[in-house]
C-alpha cells in the first residue's frame, strides 16, 4: 500500500468514475483500475463495488476512505512543514434540500475558509440524490427533513446505506407566499385557507415517491399542483401565480427576495431538520465548519 494508491482512490472518489479520475491524475484508466485492484487484493476488502452503471463505495471501502484521508492530509501537514510544498486544494461538497439556510451556511463557510485554493460544491437537488451523494461520498455532508410521516422510511434507508441522521433543530411548517396574495396579511394559514392557490413542490424525479417529498403533507390532494427544480423558479411562480409552498419558515431576502412572506400554517406537523453522514467516515475540517456554520445560522433565527 503506497502514498500515492490512497490518493488515486481520494480521486475516484472525487470524481465518481476511474475514467475521469484517470484524466486528471493524467494516468491511463487500465493502470489506475489495475492499481485499485492490487491495492483491494493486498487489503482482502473490495473497495468499489462494479456495475453496468459504474462504480460506487463498498461499505469497506467508505470506511478505507475515511482512512486514506486522514493519511493524506497527514503526508501534506508534513510536505507543507518541512518541504514548503503550496497546500493541494482542499475539496468538500454539500447536497441539500432546497433551504436557504443550507446556502446561507455555504456563503458563510466559503468566506471563513482562508486558504488560497479551495474546490468546494453545493448541490440543491433531489432527497433521493441527496442519499446517493452521501452513500457514494460525492459528499460529505447531506441536509434533509425527517417528520412523522416519513422517518420510518428515510431511516430504513440511511441504515441500509450505512449513514446516520444528526438532528439539528425543530421547525413549525410555514407558508411561503407571495406579498400580493390575499392571504399574506393573515396571522396564521388553515389548510383549506390554501385551497383556490396553486401549490408549489419541488419535483422528485424517478424517486417521486411521498417519503422523498420536501414537502410535509405531501399525500393531501389538492386540485393545483405545480412541480419546480429550482427556487429562483418556485419563487418566481408564488409571485406570478398566487402560488404558496409549505416549508420551514426560515425565509432570506437576501436568497428569496423582499416579495415574499412567511406564515405559520396551524398544524401540529413538526419539521425536524438534519444533516446525514458516512458513519464509517470522519468529518473533514471544512466540513465541521459547514455543521458550525448551520448551527450559528439557525440560533439566529431562535430556532
Amino acid at each position: 500500500m503506497t502514498l500515492q494508491q490512497l490518493k488515486y482512490i481520494i480521486e475516484i472518489v472525487n470524481c465518481g468514475s476511474i475514467n475521469e479520475a484517470a484524466g486528471r491524475l493524467f494516468i491511463t484508466q487500465p493502470s489506475l483500475s489495475k492499481s485499485v485492484k492490487e491495492l483491494e487484493n493486498e487489503l482482502g476488502i473490495e473497495i468499489f463495488v462494479r456495475s453496468n452503471r459504474g462504480i460506487s463505495l463498498s461499505a469497506d471501502g467508505a470506511e478505507f476512505l475515511g482512512y486514506a484521508r486522514q493519511v493524506v492530509e497527514q503526508s501534506e501537514l508534513l510536505e507543507q512543514r518541512y518541504l514548503n510544498k503550496t497546500p493541494s486544494k482542499r475539496l468538500f461538497s454539500v447536497s441539500t434540500q432546497h433551504y436557504a439556510f443550507s446556502v446561507n451556511a455555504f456563503v458563510n463557510l466559503v468566506k471563513e475558509f482562508d486558504q488560497d485554493e479551495y474546490e468546494f460544491a453545493l448541490r440543491e437537488t433531489k432527497t433521493h440524490e441527496i442519499i446517493e451523494d452521501v452513500k457514494n461520498l460525492r459528499s460529505e455532508i447531506g441536509v434533509i427533513y425527517l417528520n412523522d410521516f416519513n422517518e420510518k422510511v428515510i431511516n430504513k434507508i440511511l441504515k441500509d446505506n450505512e449513514l446516520t441522521f444528526t438532528h439539528l433543530f425543530d421547525a413549525r411548517p410555514h407558508i411561503f407566499l407571495s406579498i400580493d396574495n390575499p392571504l399574506a396579511k393573515k396571522k396564521s394559514i388553515k389548510i383549506e385557507d390554501l385551497e383556490p392557490y396553486p401549490r408549489v413542490s419541488f419535483e422528485q424525479g424517478t424517486y417521486n415517491s411521498f417519503y422523498f417529498s420536501e414537502e410535509i403533507l405531501s399525500t393531501l390532494s389538492h386540485k393545483k399542483n405545480l412541480l419546480v427544480s429550482d427556487r429562483a423558479t418556485l419563487s418566481n411562480l408564488l409571485i406570478g401565480l398566487h402560488g404558496y409552498t409549505i416549508t420551514t419558515g426560515i425565509l432570506s431576502v437576501e436568497l428569496n427576495g423582499s416579495n415574499l412572506v412567511s406564515i405559520p400554517l396551524e398544524s401540529d406537523e413538526v419539521i425536524r431538520l438534519g444533516y446525514i453522514k458516512h458513519k464509517n467516515v470522519s468529518l473533514s475540517i471544512p466540513a465541521k465548519k459547514y455543521i458550525e456554520q448551520l448551527e450559528h445560522y439557525i440560533k439566529e433565527y431562535k430556532y
